[in-house]
């Protein structure tokens, strides 16, 4: 069959609809009601970090807007919604002894009114919003943050775990480490040495602290599996039994094609790319509980290159790596776009990825682009990414948790057919759940769910309201925040009735 070939077909009967949003994206409502200030709030504040000057004060208001938001949810057929609770609005000192009634409350309405219309919450503990004032006291770069991750999970265990059966720990930490406390494009702002060389950025070091030649990411990872682990073994020994739910972690990954099939160097190059990405945090929890061979040994060269008396990537004890392997209930994945890979050589070192992978990463000039720069439309990528999966890490249940198309957003644009009529991604929609159907009924892949990113066009990180990635128009020239279903809206629930495809 022509991989470009759609099939028919249907999921799984219980099989999760739904969509996706995170807290600061959305809310709004950034200093109500007793919130503080998270790393996004004053990282947003802060001069020249958002592509268009803009930040998430008011986002989509859905901090007083949630009804109309499970309103549309209702309207889609989503059996499932996945959102992110946000830590400094329910403990604002990071104290969980010293929790904010407004913000207990918020989610209890938000968690109520779903479940009145029969969407299951699919809850995110940690969509990157760190309370600022963990982030002062070391946050994510010190050990200390284990602790309070756990305290904070089994608080929201204890307030919403009676009514929540789906938990995610932390989304995305790859992305989170890298461009949190590496490139320093997203809070809090971090730009590692190292990168800073490489992307030719020495003068951004002026006002950024700087912990060491590159390690920060590496430290976030490490903390962050660890607080992952506890999480997930505070709720397995305390709340399984009673409250019979599910907990993982949601991984972020492209699919890594060898740019020259033919070429065993391009081969490796794919391999080694998915190694240090989906594989940096994969690894530890669905396979060996440690970093990936390949990842630890080509640092430490590296390191050692260096003049450095040991490794940039920290160890893990015996009882860590023990503690963290298996710490997974589904193996969560979010996924948009796929890239062709080749060794770096001397032609080609203007385009490396990343200052520890010999790798680059390149487009096919053929494929479609959507309307952010990086996202290239490659619906087979998705197919071969999920077989990759299972293959890797023993056939687990996986859930897609975020999966979706953006748009470049004209300021000037009103909500006429020009925004409405979404046929690109549409297009993406269909394409993509279509190989996510193949991967289940010709690969044999234990898929259980598909979370669309997003409900709504919301607060983009770097690239604000420049870019747009709802099913769901937002006008946030209006007070209101008028929310106006796309195209792309109607196709999804076709698709969400259908089950799959006629």
């Amino acid at each position: 069959m022509d991989e470009k070939e759609a099939i028919s077909g249907h999921f799984r009967d219980d099989f999760l609809w739904g969509t996706a949003t995170a807290s600061y994206q959305i809310e709004g409502g950034w200093n109500e009601d007793g919130k503080s200030q998270s790393v996004w709030d004053k990282h947003a504040h802060t001069e020249g970090k958002i592509d268009d000057q803009t930040n998430g004060d008011i986002a989509c208001d859905s901090y007083h807007k949630y009804k109309d938001d499970v309103q549309i949810m209702k309207n889609l057929k989503v059996n499932s919604y996945r959102l992110s609770l946000s830590w400094s609005r329910l403990l604002p000192t990071g104290d969980s002894s010293a929790p904010n009634a407004a913000g207990v409350a918020y989610y209890n309405k938000l968690i109520d009114n779903l479940l009145e219309n029969n969407i299951k919450p699919c809850v995110t503990l940690y969509h990157w919003d760190l309370p600022q004032c963990l982030h002062e006291n070391g946050g994510w770069q010190s050990d200390d943050i284990v602790e309070k991750f756990k305290e904070y999970a089994n608080f929201c265990f204890n307030a919403f775990g009676d009514r929540v059966k789906l938990w995610i720990t932390i989304n995305e930490p790859h992305v989170n480490a890298t461009l949190g406390y590496g490139l320093g494009h997203h809070a809090p702002g971090i730009m590692g040495r190292k990168y800073a060389v490489c992307f030719r950025r020495l003068d951004y070091l002026k006002n950024i602290y700087i912990p060491d030649p590159m390690n920060a990411c590496y430290m976030v990872s490490r903390t962050m599996l660890l607080a992952h682990a506890a999480a997930w073994h505070e709720y397995d020994t305390n709340y399984r039994s009673k409250q019979n739910g599910m907990v993982s972690i949601s991984l972020n990954s492209d699919w890594a094609e060898p740019k020259d099939a033919s070429n065993p160097k391009d081969a490796a190059a794919a391999i080694e790319y998915l190694q240090c990405s989906l594989g940096w945090f994969a690894n530890p929890i669905f396979g060996s509980g440690d970093f990936p061979v390949y990842m630890r040994e080509h640092i430490a060269q590296k390191s050692k290159e260096e003049g450095l008396s040991k490794s940039r990537l920290p160890e893990f004890s015996e009882e860590e790596i023990k503690y963290i392997k298996g710490t997974y209930d589904f193996f969560g994945l979010n996924h948009y776009t796929t890239r062709l890979c080749e060794q770096l050589n001397e032609h080609n070192e203007m385009h490396k990825f990343h200052p520890d992978l010999d790798v680059i990463l390149l487009p096919d000039p053929t494929w479609d682009r959507a309307g952010s720069l990086w996202l290239y439309i490659v619906p087979w990528g998705l197919r071969r990414l999920l077989k990759y999966i299972s293959k890797t890490y023993g056939n687990p249940k996986i859930i897609i948790t975020e999966n979706g198309c953006s748009t470049k957003h004209d300021p000037n644009a009103t909500s006429g057919l020009a925004v409405l009529e979404d046929t690109q991604r549409c297009n993406y929609l269909k394409s993509y759940i279509n190989e996510a159907l193949k991967a289940v009924v010709q690969d044999g892949v234990d898929l259980r769910g598909y979370f669309a990113w997003s409900l709504l066009d919301n607060f983009e990180w770097k690239a604000g309201y420049t870019e747009r990635f709802g099913i769901h128009y937002v006008d946030f020239k209006d007070p209101e925040r008028k929310r106006t279903p796309r195209k792309s809206a109607a196709v999804f629930r076709e698709i969400i009735v259908e089950n799959g495809f006629k």
